[in-house]
């Protein structure tokens, strides 16, 4: 008893030293915790305000409170007279070994969280990305699931998407159908005129407002070419598209008004050695 006394009184100062380095390593780690719940959660609201998926909130969360947390412990050791300075190089070794091996996923998986909070897109819109068009299924971190009209379903790595021209179809309430009709020098343009505007006015699903257009484009070659361009809500594109051009020829026909299609004269020459012999 006698020695520890002796002990403490001789080096009660360094003692006492170790004790407040140990009570500031403490309260630093405390603060750094709650520092870290504070922002994880004023980040949880930010982004489900946003409405970003759930679980890529989780994810996102727990990604900031844990980088948060081992730099509050790496200062917590650094106060108690712990060097760090090799813990900050073998973390940072490991995470320049990790990201090399991992770029392609890291990049799908920073290309994901860009979708996410930008949202050029959401799931049910119609989109040309990434080189496929389809419908948007569902968005992933690293990668997008869409299925395409003819009912494939397809999975784009999210950097394909993000790296290239993204062509959102069902963005907009409306379309523009653009139609390009050829009808022949021939023909009366004023009543392919004519008959294309009652064609467009008597479809309902044409929009009176923006109207529609009729103009000439181009004389060509072979034709006279008219720009056709109603206006239609997104889900009836498709439809005024395809039956506006069956529409266009079943009255042109019965309108005797001609289109132009590519043609071949054939000419046959005889040898005349053969007639001859």
């Amino acid at each position: 008893m006698e020695e520890i006394t002796t002990l403490y009184q001789e080096n009660h100062e360094v003692i006492l030293g170790y004790l407040l380095q140990l009570a500031a390593a403490i309260v630093i780690f405390y603060i750094g915790r709650f520092v870290a719940k504070g922002l994880s959660r004023l980040l949880e609201r930010g982004l489900i305000a946003r409405s970003v998926d759930k679980a890529v909130v989780a994810f996102l969360v727990s990604i900031v409170y844990a980088i948060i947390l081992i730099a509050t412990v790496l200062m917590a050791l650094s106060q108690v007279g712990v060097q760090t300075t090799s813990f900050i190089a073998i973390l940072g070794a490991a995470g320049l070994a990790i990201g090399l091996a991992l770029q392609g996923s890291l990049a799908n998986f920073a290309s994901g969280i860009l979708i996410i909070l930008f949202r050029p897109f959401k799931a049910g819109d119609f989109i040309d990305g990434g080189g496929v068009s389809g419908t948007v299924e569902k968005i992933e971190i690293f990668q997008t699931q869409m299925k395409t009209p003819d009912n494939k379903r397809v999975i784009v790595p999210n950097a394909q998407i993000t790296s290239n021209p993204i062509t959102n179809y069902s963005a907009e309430p409306i379309r523009r159908v653009d139609l390009v009709i050829g009808i022949s020098y021939d023909s009366d343009l004023l009543l392919a005129k004519k008959l294309l505007e009652d064609m467009l006015k008597n479809d309902e699903r044409v929009l009176a407002d923006p109207a529609f257009s009729i103009k000439v484009g181009a004389l060509a070659d072979s034709s006279v070419n008219l720009n056709v361009r109603p206006w239609v809500n997104s889900a009836d594109y498709w439809g005024v598209y395809w039956d506006t051009l069956e529409k266009v020829k079943l009255t042109f026909d019965a309108n005797g008004i001609g289109i132009p299609f590519p043609q071949m004269d054939v000419h046959l020459f005889k040898d005349q050695t053969d007639t001859k012999e």
